[in-house]
């Protein structure tokens, strides 16, 4: 029984990788004319009412947990579940201007933050070899994103906007990645989950409130509900939880092989939906970037 769990472990991380790359290139843009921090605000409330019900008994659990476990899961709901996602979705509203899979392409560099952050939050200190494949790994970003090309950083430069905001969500969510193993020593994952999402909707009923977002509910299409509702169903908890199942039984330079099923979903459904294809250029990018990031993770599994 354990080896079937152990086998079928990278299965499940492949199948919430990819759930990621559907939510990005043909869920989301659906939601591009709502503003950011609603469309992050609906979606994280949909998944903790859904979820309350299974955790309610659990109250005094969640009562327990230490001002430390607290403060990192606040670090986890402010950096993760609000700043880094209304930072991907704004890079993902792009979708008339942009190649959707070069945004969801960056996040590969993740580790590479994740792995920064845990050098200056755990004190753990970093090999030159790091160095060396982490400068390869965001030059490899650049030539994905830009080719040969040099950007034009201007407020009507489209690819570098959202090159901008996918990056600002790769920080982050790295961050909340190092954050989570610190409250993960002490909270069952299943809990730390609803935890997240509920954190993340109460910071995001402040940011939407402040903001006079609530009033554009009243915009939400019919369709717009019924994506809604998909993502919190497909891509939103259950996802999480698939994910975090598998991470579990595997290691992270195995889990980060099997979430390259991410961006490579996201590159063949962009094709397939509005006909995006990279360069050549482009392509050597993406190499680059997925040769470095796998080298990167086995240096040091964070």
């Amino acid at each position: 029984m354990l080896v079937w769990m152990m086998r079928l472990a990278p299965l499940v991380v492949i199948i919430a990788a990819s759930l990621w790359g559907v939510d990005g290139i043909v869920l989301r843009p659906f939601l591009y004319d709502l503003p950011v921090p609603l469309v992050v605000f609906i979606e994280s409330s949909i998944v903790t009412l859904i979820l309350t019900p299974f955790f309610w008994r659990q109250c005094g659990a969640i009562r327990r947990m230490s001002p430390r476990d607290w403060l990192a899961f606040m670090g986890v709901a402010m950096f993760g579940g609000a700043i880094g996602t209304m930072a991907i979705t704004k890079a993902l509203f792009y979708v008339n201007y942009v190649n959707l899979s070069i945004v969801v392409l960056i996040q590969k560099l993740q580790p590479v933050f994740a792995i920064t952050f845990a050098a200056i939050l755990l004190k753990e200190r970093l090999s030159r070899s790091f160095f060396m494949w982490a400068s390869i790994a965001v030059a490899g970003a650049y030539l994905m994103t830009f080719g040969l090309q040099m950007p034009k950083i201007t407020a009507t430069d489209k690819t570098a906007l959202a090159a901008l905001f996918a990056m600002i969500a790769t920080v982050s969510f790295a961050l909340s990645t190092v954050l989570s193993k610190l409250g993960l020593k002490t909270v069952p994952f299943k809990l730390a989950t609803y935890v997240r999402f509920l954190l993340t909707s109460f910071i995001l009923v402040i940011i939407v409130s402040s903001a006079g977002h609530l009033w554009h509910i009243s915009d939400i299409s019919s369709k717009q509900g019924v994506v809604f509702l998909i993502i919190a169903f497909s891509t939103g908890g259950p996802a999480i939880f698939l994910y975090y199942y598998g991470l579990r039984r595997i290691t992270a330079s195995v889990a980060t092989i099997c979430e390259l099923a991410f961006p490579l979903t996201a590159i063949i459904l962009e094709y397939l939906i509005r006909e995006h294809i990279l360069s050549y250029v482009q392509w050597l990018g993406v190499l680059i970037l997925f040769v470095s990031i796998i080298r990167v993770t086995r240096i040091r599994s964070y």
